[in-house]
């Protein structure tokens, strides 16, 4: 250990970079992709766990289910309009499925998929080209004029200025994600380190807020993607 900070190797262990059920498994190398898959199976788990006890009235975990997919339903809706509804499932998909990535990085000896820029900008990619081909459904050609801005003079100069402002939103998408839960986890380490178990506890409780924040700020600005894609150009 020097200047204070664990050995790198065991920096890796402990932040979950290797983490132990993946390294045992023997998928160390691509841990993030492994534990993607754990938080689809735990979500098609769930699906299919609440597809067999539907009822009526809910409860239960139908009833949280519910109350978070309903009130994802009315922001969007409020915020982009009827329209809101066409394409809230990949919305509500994004949130949950980006929820449950983060969330698997607070519990010991995993990794949270978040944590690594692949998995983000994998997604990221994916939000640029389905707002920009829901766009191209809407407008057709005239899709072009939603770059162009609100002055014939200045399209020119605005359809670059556009281009360069959309290219970057894949790449802020992957950074913010990434930055933000590597972030929490490093820093759970640390308090770790410093105050092990009675000081790491109550920082679970910070961090569980700041994983669920995460997700819905990649959650809203999707949604403000699509809402320009679907908006008639000015």
């Amino acid at each position: 250990m020097a200047g204070g900070l664990p050995h790198p190797v065991l920096f890796a262990e402990l932040t979950g970079v290797n983490g132990a059920l993946s390294k045992a498994l023997g998928v160390s190398s691509a841990a993030h992709i492994f534990y993607t898959w754990v938080a689809m199976a735990i979500l098609f788990g769930i699906a299919i766990l609440l597809r067999g006890k539907l009822k009526m009235v809910p409860s239960g975990l139908q009833n949280v289910m519910e109350t978070v997919v309903g009130g994802l339903e009315n922001f969007v809706v409020e915020n982009v309009g009827e329209d809101g509804r066409k394409v809230f499932g990949p919305l509500c998909i994004i949130f949950i499925f980006i929820l449950t990535q983060n969330l698997l990085g607070l519990v010991p000896g995993c990794d949270a998929p978040t944590a690594n820029v692949n998995t983000n900008a994998a997604m990221a990619l994916t939000v640029f080209v389905y707002y920009n081909a829901i766009g191209i459904m809407r407008w057709g050609p005239g899709y072009i004029k939603h770059f162009m801005g609100p002055m014939a003079v200045m399209a020119p100069f605005m359809l670059v200025l556009e281009c360069i402002s959309h290219v970057a939103r894949p790449v802020s998408l992957t950074l913010r994600l990434f930055g933000n839960i590597r972030g929490e986890e490093v820093a759970i380490l640390l308090m770790f380190i410093l105050a092990p178990i009675l000081g790491t506890i109550p920082i679970y409780f910070l961090f569980l807020l700041g994983k669920v924040l995460q997700a819905f700020i990649f959650f809203m600005l999707t949604m403000i993607y699509l809402k320009g894609s679907l908006e008639h150009a000015h």
